[in-house]
């Protein structure tokens, strides 16, 4: 690490520990939403930060989630849940705290298509109040309240109604549904690379990060890699977020666990099946949550926890872009 001025000038910026993030930014009852998809670069890290400092009532834009939210919603931390998707493919069809919540009637829930839910990340980005879409004309989601005019009456972060059917002023005779965009108080997004300006480079899919990004009028970037403004500025065609949209940046190596980030590690199979086990009752879910988020006083607490011998195992083979065994790779099987 360089020391004096060099090293000030590097750790100026929005460089933040991460518990700081969490408690500057992160506020009960706020509009939040995550990035990364299901099982893919999900700010994991930031999620077991929240629950260990107790903010809750939160009013989730939940886009495509996984075990993000779903712990959040078996922690009891969110009030109302607007969502396309829970699910941690090949584990759990149906993330089971998620589920469990929607069946017994204790989560304020409501379901768009995934087309709809990223149409309204992106109108948010652009800075409209609503976005007008055919898909869901006709079908039971524009049939079907989900949360009720009376509910949404109740919480001041939601609008009055989930859309509004009109005429389209532009086609005499057809019809348009306008779906209100939301606005977001924080958004929480794990990249591969930052700088300590917030600028971001995200590589493989970004999915609605961007979007998100630029909508939230917070957003917290965990990154696997911390770079130098200079370093970041010299590819900039290969840089996905920039700073303007970015309140807090925090180096977490492996922030993304057990969700897989691209070119860096693969996702912790053993860790989702015993995620989806223990989420199978309350009783047992309460058990993970004490020994893998109250049990652990941080982040890197976390990591030694899981071993250095799993987290190497996690690594992923250049060339291939998820890990395999060296006896694969030696017999050739998987390249």
């Amino acid at each position: 690490m360089p020391k004096g001025k060099e090293r000030d000038a590097i750790l100026s910026g929005k460089l933040y520990k991460l518990s700081d993030a969490i408690s500057k930014f992160v506020h009960s009852g706020d509009h939040i939403a995550t990035g990364g998809f299901t099982t893919s670069r999900k700010p994991m890290a930031a999620m077991n930060e929240i629950i260990r400092q107790g903010q809750t009532d939160f009013i989730v834009e939940a886009g495509p989630a996984g075990s993000d939210w779903d712990m959040m919603i078996g922690a009891g931390r969110v009030k109302a849940y607007i969502n396309c998707y829970t699910a941690n493919p090949r584990f759990s069809n149906v993330s089971r705290r998620f589920r469990a919540a929607i069946e017994e009637g204790k989560l304020l829930f409501e379901d768009y298509s995934q087309d709809a839910a990223m149409m309204m990340f992106h109108g948010a980005a652009l800075g409209l109040s609503c976005v007008p879409v055919r898909m869901m004309l006709g079908s039971g989601m524009e049939k079907e309240w989900g949360i009720s005019a009376q509910q949404r009456r109740q919480i001041d972060k939601l609008p009055n109604e989930k859309f509004i059917i009109q005429d389209d002023p532009f086609h005499p005779g057809e019809k348009m549904l306008l779906l209100p965009t939301p606005r977001l108080d924080t958004a929480i997004i794990h990249v591969q690379m930052a700088s300590p300006d917030g600028t971001c480079r995200i590589y493989g899919d970004p999915y609605q990060d961007v979007d998100l990004a630029i909508a939230a009028r917070n957003t917290i970037v965990t990154c696997e890699e911390l770079v130098s403004n200079e370093y970041i500025r010299r590819e900039p065609d290969r840089n996905t977020i920039p700073g303007i949209a970015v309140s807090a940046v925090v180096h977490v190596p492996y922030g993304g666990h057990p969700s897989q980030v691209y070119g860096m590690y693969d996702y912790d199979k053993e860790f989702y099946l015993d995620y989806d086990q223990a989420g199978r009752t309350d009783e047992s879910f309460q058990r993970f949550l004490k020994e893998w988020v109250y049990g652990t006083k941080d982040h890197e607490d976390y990591l030694n926890r899981l071993g250095v011998t799993r987290l190497t195992d996690l690594k992923v083979v250049p060339g291939v872009g998820y890990h395999v065994s060296d006896e694969d790779m030696a017999e050739g099987e998987t390249i």
